[in-house]
């Protein structure tokens, strides 16, 4: 399969890389390396990989910036994708709805440049969403949220390609966002675009706000380590920072991984963290804070490889 694939990419111009490192493409900076990774350019492109392996029953998984995904020690056996320059283009459809604007972002666009064109062209709604390190099409997958921002408050509407190739429009009620879910969860398929839907309103205001959060985000968030964001989702009627802290867990670490001394709800990378030690800690700290709480916490980030710890297991 893996010779199919080679002949595929060159046949067609496709810019294959081979044994590419997942701890230098995921936020975490932690994993192994990936059999293969292929820059998609196009839509034809995408087409002629996911028709590949759906027809070979060959692995894939579709990378943004890995700003929520824990990669295994072990890597990834299979296809990596990864949406190039075509997947990260902002566009304004001529439709305007009074004081509502339409902007089409290309999936591949990170949530900064396009919270930052969008605050250019006065239109608010995106300036909580500023600071997350992911992308547009990842956002949407995951529905990313923070400071009272959530993709759900502003999505219209989303073009995805399935396994077969075929592309498709999903209007925002078919989408059923939720906390830190949508359709695609259980769903596979490439998000392409999205077209969200934001005020007008004035550019300085817009600007001064994203600076608020950027600022909050600074202060409270340990960005000065590698980490992949919050580690474990909310907890109906409570917060799992809190609940972390509350049994004591802030500095806790195994290997070198690390609950975050300054903000409990990040897991982080002291340095040479592996995949192992997360799962490990992540781990512990379930099992302390459901004995001492009652609650269960559930990991946030997407597990991509072969490992697996208690109650945590990757794709």
């Amino acid at each position: 399969m893996s010779d199919k694939l080679r002949a595929l990419c060159d046949h067609h111009g496709i810019f294959l890389e081979e044994h590419v490192s997942l701890s230098k493409r995921t936020t975490f900076r932690i994993g192994g390396y990936a059999d293969f990774l292929a820059h998609v350019e196009t839509e034809s492109v995408a087409r002629l990989l996911f028709r590949f392996c759906r027809e070979e029953h060959f692995p894939y998984f579709i990378l943004g910036r890995g700003s929520n995904v824990l990669a295994s020690d072990e890597g990834y056996h299979g296809l990596i994708l990864h949406l190039d320059f075509l997947f990260q283009q902002t566009k304004f459809p001529d439709e305007a709805d009074g004081d509502s604007c339409r902007m089409v972002i290309g999936a591949g666009t990170t949530l900064a440049k396009a919270a930052k064109t969008a605050m250019e062209h006065g239109l608010t709604g995106m300036e909580g969403l500023s600071g997350i390190p992911g992308t547009v099409g990842g956002a949407l997958y995951m529905n990313a949220g923070a400071y009272g921002y959530e993709m759900s408050q502003i999505v219209e509407s989303c073009d995805y390609m399935d396994e077969n190739g075929e592309v498709h429009t999903l209007q925002a009620d078919a989408l059923e966002l939720s906390y830190r879910h949508s359709w695609f969860a259980e769903h596979p398929g490439m998000i392409l675009k999205v077209t969200v839907k934001l005020e007008r309103g004035d550019q300085d205001e817009i600007a001064a706000k994203m600076q608020d959060f950027l600022k909050r985000r600074n202060d409270k968030q340990p960005l000065d380590y590698p980490s992949a964001g919050s580690t474990f989702k909310r907890p109906e009627g409570n917060y799992a920072s809190a609940l972390i802290d509350q049994c004591g867990l802030k500095g806790y670490t195994v290997g070198g991984a690390q609950v975050s001394e300054k903000h409990a709800g990040f897991v982080v990378n002291l340095g040479a963290a592996t995949c192992a030690d997360v799962l490990q800690l992540c781990s512990d700290v379930r099992r302390i804070v459901q004995e001492k709480t009652g609650y269960v916490l559930e990991l946030e980030p997407i597990l991509l490889g072969s490992q697996s710890g208690d109650g945590l297991k990757c794709n």
